[in-house]
Parts: structure tokens; C-alpha cells; sequence
């Protein structure tokens, strides 16, 4: 039987592999977090997977508070790269499988066209610039690696933008949410079940991919379907991202071409309002 291990077992993605590692039986399945492979501690990082010893590393794990990142710069390093460096080295070495979650924010945001797994990366800011270079640490190290790009992921687990909208929902008013963002968002759900279409497959071919939900829209339009599905009474008016300052920059204009991951690995790629209904559902019950 074949030893999955999850990185980042708490976070949205690994709390979503956790419901479908049921429907994988003739896995044995490992979930870990810091208190179990500390990715921070890099000098035991090693010894602590050989120890698990796993055929399948899934890393679901980053330090992902974008706007942390820009003051956590050395935090933001160690989990988004060095550690990254790490594992992939290690499987390759050990005739592991090594999947690794990347992002969007690789890019600068300047297309205006859906980016293709080729496109040219410019991070702007630290987040993005340390899983770019988590990204390169796991090319370099395991050729054999999958990355996996997504964007704007939201779950019925952890703190996410679906539930702070429903929520500010039903506390306000009024709600101003940037219109001049555009992209699409992931439910992780199903990039869990993508990511298990390959794992559970037959065929490895090793690259980068791009995984989110169908769609193009900004994140006041995204807003406006959570007001929708929820039939929440509340006034949502879209603003300029320049009108909401942050600490990171972010990109204008990040939309994926999953087009790669559909014809490789017949992965199904869902409509952004029907996954954001049943993630809905499940919150409501």
C-alpha cells in the first residue's frame, strides 16, 4: 500500500483531501502539520520524511497571509521555498511522487489574456516572489515533480474570502469589494479531486499546471454570486483596488488556462457558481 503524505494536512486544500481520502482506501493516508513535519526546521527536515518514509508527498503547505509576507519575508522563504527545495530533492531521491501547490501570484498581472502554464512570471510582491522560487527549487531538484498552480482559493475549511463575505453579509449594510482584480477563484474541493485523478491514475507526466474553477471575474463579482447563492440583504458596491491599499501588491489580471490539465490528465474543471453553491451548502448546514 502506497503512503500518501499531505503537508499543510489543516489547511483548506488538506482539510479537503482529509473527506476524499475515504473514497481512496488503497492509500494509507498521513496528514501532517507543523506539529508533525515542522517544515520550518529545515535541519531536521530530512530526517523527519524519511522517517515517514511516504511514496507520495503532496505539499498543500506555504505561508500564504499575502499581506504577512511582505514583513515575514524570511518566514515566507523558508516555507515557500527552502523547505520546498527540500522535499523535492528528498522524493527524487527516494523514487518519491512529489505534487506541489503553487499560485497565481507568480505573475505581475499584466496579461489580459488567460495565462498558460508558459506564461512569463514576475511576482510583485514577497508572497508571490518566494513560491516562484519554491516553484524553480522543485524543478531543479525533482524533475520528475508536479506544481500545480491555482488561485483564489476558498473551502468550507479555515478562513476564506466566501466566509468573511457571508458573514459581513449578514452583519452590514453596505459592502465595498475591489472590482479591477480579475481572475477566477478554486474551490479546493475540487482541486482535491483533480489533484487525486492524477495520484490515483495511471499516467505521471511531470510540469507545471494550472487548476482553478471556470470563470472570469473580479472579486466583486465574486461577491455579488456569494450575495446571490445566500440571498443576502446587503448593498455590494465595486471599488478600485487603489481605494483599498494593502501592504502586497496584487495582480490586476490572473486568470488560468487549464487547458493543459484537462488534456493531460482528463481532470473536470467545474463552473465557479455551481462549486461556490455546494461550498454554500455545506457552510449553510
Amino acid at each position: 500500500m502506497q503512503k500518501i503524505v499531505i503537508t499543510g494536512g489543516n489547511g483548506q486544500l488538506g482539510s479537503e483531501l482529509k473527506v476524499l481520502s475515504k473514497l481512496y482506501s488503497q492509500f494509507d493516508w498521513v496528514f501532517t502539520d507543523w506539529q508533525e513535519l515542522d517544515l520550518c526546521n529545515l535541519d531536521a527536515l530530512e530526517t523527519s520524511i524519511s522517517s515517514i518514509n511516504p511514496q507520495i508527498i503532496i505539499n498543500c503547505a506555504a505561508h500564504t497571509a499575502v499581506d504577512k509576507a511582505e514583513s515575514e519575508v524570511e518566514l515566507s522563504d523558508v516555507l515557500n521555498h527552502q523547505s520546498v527545495a527540500i522535499m523535492a530533492r528528498w522524493s527524487f531521491q527516494n523514487n518519491c511522487k512529489f505534487i506541489h501547490v503553487s499560485t497565481d501570484y507568480v505573475f505581475d498581472g499584466n496579461s489580459s489574456i488567460a495565462l498558460t502554464e508558459e506564461a512569463a512570471t514576475n511576482p510583485i510582491n514577497v508572497y508571490g516572489v518566494t513560491k516562484l522560487a519554491g516553484e524553480k527549487a522543485c524543478l531543479k531538484n525533482n524533475p520528475d515533480a508536479i506544481i500545480i498552480r491555482t488561485s483564489w482559493v476558498y473551502s468550507s475549511f479555515g478562513n476564506n474570502f466566501v466566509k468573511t463575505m457571508s458573514r459581513l453579509m449578514q452583519e452590514r449594510d453596505t459592502l465595498s469589494v475591489v472590482n479591477d482584480q480579475i481572475g477566477s477563484p478554486t474551490y479546493a474541493a475540487d482541486l482535491a479531486a483533480a489533484i487525486m485523478t492524477i495520484v490515483a491514475g495511471t499516467k505521471w507526466e511531470a510540469g507545471i499546471f494550472n487548476f482553478s474553477n471556470e470563470g472570469e471575474i473580479s472579486w466583486y463579482q465574486f461577491a455579488l454570486a456569494i450575495q446571490e447563492i445566500g440571498k443576502f440583504d446587503c448593498d455590494v458596491s465595486g471599488i478600485r483596488g487603489s481605494n483599498y491599499p494593502t501592504p502586497a501588491k496584487r495582480p490586476a489580471f490572473s486568470l488560468l488556462d487549464k487547458s493543459k490539465i484537462k488534456n493531460t490528465y482528463a481532470v473536470l474543471v467545474p463552473d465557479y457558481k455551481v462549486s461556490l453553491a455546494k461550498c454554500m451548502a455545506i457552510l449553510e448546514s
